[in-house]
């Protein structure tokens, strides 16, 4: 037997790495998991996402929510429409977490102009005619190459602690947590908080509040790595109210801004607790974050998230930390992309 070597110049071979190293990465395959009309900045990270999609820094596969009320949903698939994306899939919790009403802007999904049409066009009228949240993750999780999927979940723990639990389907014929270890890349998600804030040193977070059981059974029992997002980063960085203000003007109804508006009217800077979730996913090598070192968070009877660092720099979890210089860069990124026109509204 013969075997030929062939050798290839060292100049063509770094040549080859620079051209390797320059081509754009692939999109990051995103899943958005959302309590939205809890709080303004589950719309920003919304908005932020299908920019992003615009770029090809990210494709989102599905949106579940965690919001118990059907007009969250609804008001979900109108800012997707809204920037061109109709056909994300949504799914919805059933008997989720309690929350009496539909929040301060979801009702924007609703809102008619003056020849009775909708105001924001979507086809999803109501939560009660989406598929639920579990199954709907386990279909898209299923369908998508080991490894390559990113879940960013800024919500209650509920969806992602049913998966967990969630029995062999029609989609796959793995348990949850096996479906998750094959198919998740990462999980970002905003919840806990792990340092001083509002000069307590034991915050109790209200993502995780909502729904102690939830959280403690997926930092228990979840096998990707996460990296979590804590109160203190999007309570350091809030969104400018100039930025509402000025920077969505280019349609007469936005939205984002209206949302914003119902939520709590400028002047306010609402802190940006969902949109760092976002950006890590998405660019986790911008530098827009420093890490923790690796360990392990657990979740204690009175939703207080405690991060115990691993022996020999090892360990499933880390936690965001934010810089100054970093935090500047943050929230421009933030106003950036939250406000940058759809594909729709840019054309000729």
């Amino acid at each position: 037997m013969f075997h030929f070597l062939i050798s290839i110049p060292s100049t063509a071979l770094a040549l080859c790495l620079t051209i390797a190293s320059s081509l754009p990465a692939a999109p990051v395959k995103l899943i958005f998991d959302t309590d939205m009309g809890n709080d303004i900045d589950d719309a920003i990270a919304l908005a932020m996402i299908h920019s992003l999609q615009k770029r090809e820094a990210c494709e989102l596969l599905a949106v579940t929510i965690t919001k118990d009320h059907p007009q969250a949903a609804a008001f979900v698939d109108a800012v997707n429409t809204f920037y061109g994306y109709p056909d994300v899939p949504i799914g919805v919790v059933r008997n989720g977490a309690q929350q009496p009403d539909g929040g301060r802007f979801n009702l924007l999904a609703d809102q008619k102009q003056a020849n009775g049409q909708l105001r924001y066009p979507h086809d999803l009228r109501s939560g009660e005619d989406a598929p639920e949240a579990t199954a709907l993750l386990r279909q898209t999780l299923a369908a998508q190459p080991d490894r390559s999927v990113t879940l960013v979940q800024v919500g209650f723990f509920t969806n992602l602690a049913r998966l967990l639990d969630s029995p062999p389907d029609a989609h796959s014929p793995l348990p949850g947590r096996e479906l998750i270890e094959k198919k998740v890349k990462l999980l970002s998600l905003m919840a806990g908080a792990f340092q001083t804030v509002k000069w307590q040193t034991r915050y109790i977070e209200y993502n995780v509040k909502l729904d102690v059981p939830a959280a403690q059974k997926l930092a228990t029992h979840w096998p990707s790595p996460i990296v979590w997002s804590g109160f203190e980063i999007g309570f350091a960085c809030t969104y400018p109210h100039q930025s509402i203000e000025r920077d969505f003007d280019y349609t007469p109804h936005h939205p984002v801004k209206q949302a914003y508006l119902l939520y709590e009217p400028p002047p306010h800077d609402r802190p940006n607790w969902d949109p760092s979730a976002v950006l890590y996913a998405v660019y986790p090598d911008r530098d827009y974050f420093a890490l923790s070192p690796p360990g392990q968070v657990t979740v204690a009877d009175d939703a207080a998230t405690v991060f115990q660092p691993g022996k020999n720099e090892k360990g499933r979890d880390r936690f965001l930390i934010l810089t100054e210089t970093q935090n500047a860069r943050l929230r421009e990124a933030i106003v950036q992309l939250t406000s940058e026109p759809p594909a729709s509204q840019t054309q000729p």
